[in-house]
């Protein structure tokens, strides 16, 4: 599975980021520009000062900001990563509708976005031989520390929150429940928490992966023309 972007991204020179979801960058022409920023995580090793950023004029006329950032390179590990967290939905959607993941090779696509409770969960899945249910969140990794990547990058009190709510509804037996993490970038051997970051979220992970929630994860190759899904990462769920 991939996206192409059909060359419709800008080259353009990050220069700083003035909060969580707005960078400055300097386009081509000279002009700096406010750009929208989707991932609210820390992304310091990846968003350098003077360093390459790759960005997409917004068709929308109602936006405050008129480009979005989509992906930077990380000059430490020579590789490109992927800025925007919706990508990750995207690739999934049409993953499960193909059933190309094979972790869910026994479940069939429904619908995404399905609210159970309080909150609203990415993707519910039908078993193919019966009733069954399955709720599965998508997570989007970019931090990367001695090749493994790990998440949260930020606190993330709602990431926590839906753990939990998986966690309990699988104790339930309501639903079969699973996350997907989806590594946005080629340089990761596989996927854990960062309790350093997120105490609580990695506490929850640990706790949801005892009482039956599935993890497994995917990794990117991200270029400038095009985004696509690769094979499976292992998840690591205990807490170092």
């Amino acid at each position: 599975m991939q996206l192409e972007f059909h060359d419709t991204l800008v080259k353009a020179v990050f220069l700083e980021r003035l909060n969580r979801f707005v960078l400055e960058c300097e386009l081509p022409t000279g002009s700096k520009e406010k750009v929208h920023l989707p991932d609210p995580g820390r992304l310091k090793d990846i968003l350098v000062s003077g360093g390459p950023i790759w960005i997409k004029e917004s068709t929308d006329p109602k936006r405050k900001t008129r480009w979005s950032a989509v992906m930077a390179y990380d000059a430490s590990s020579d590789i490109y990563v992927s800025l925007n967290t919706h990508y990750p939905n995207l690739l999934v959607t049409e993953a499960l509708q193909q059933e190309l993941i094979e972790e869910l090779n026994e479940w069939r696509f429904e619908r995404a976005e399905y609210k159970v409770g309080r909150s609203r969960f990415d993707f519910l899945l039908t078993h193919k031989q019966n009733d069954q249910k399955l709720l599965l969140e998508v997570k989007s990794v970019t931090m990367e520390e001695n090749g493994m990547g790990k998440f949260p990058d930020a606190v993330t009190a709602r990431g926590a929150r839906h753990v939990e709510e998986l966690t309990h509804l699988q104790i339930e037996g309501k639903y079969q429940t699973a996350v997907l993490f989806i590594a946005q970038r080629t340089d990761l051997h596989g996927i854990t928490s960062a309790p350093e970051i997120d105490p609580h979220f990695a506490s929850v992970m640990e706790e949801a992966n005892k009482k039956g929630v599935r993890f497994f994860a995917r990794s990117c190759t991200v270029t400038p023309e095009r985004i696509t899904l690769n094979g499976a990462l292992p998840v690591y769920t205990e807490r170092d």
